[in-house]
């Protein structure tokens, strides 16, 4: 199961993206995680400041 991103909490700061080890987010306002690339490891929702992940 992929992580999806609340469009209401995302600011677009790329600390998701950044800690993404599958490169599955894509730059945006908000932020996309593709389906396909996650392996639902979290590294992005832990990195989130303001709890925008969670999973899908």
């Amino acid at each position: 199961m992929a992580h999806k991103i609340a469009a209401d909490k995302c600011v677009a700061c790329g600390c998701c993206k950044d800690a993404c080890p599958a490169e599955a987010i894509s730059e945006g306002e908000p932020y996309v995680i593709d389906a396909d690339k996650c392996v639902d490891c979290g590294a992005c929702a832990a990195q989130c400041p303001n709890e925008a992940i969670s999973q899908a």
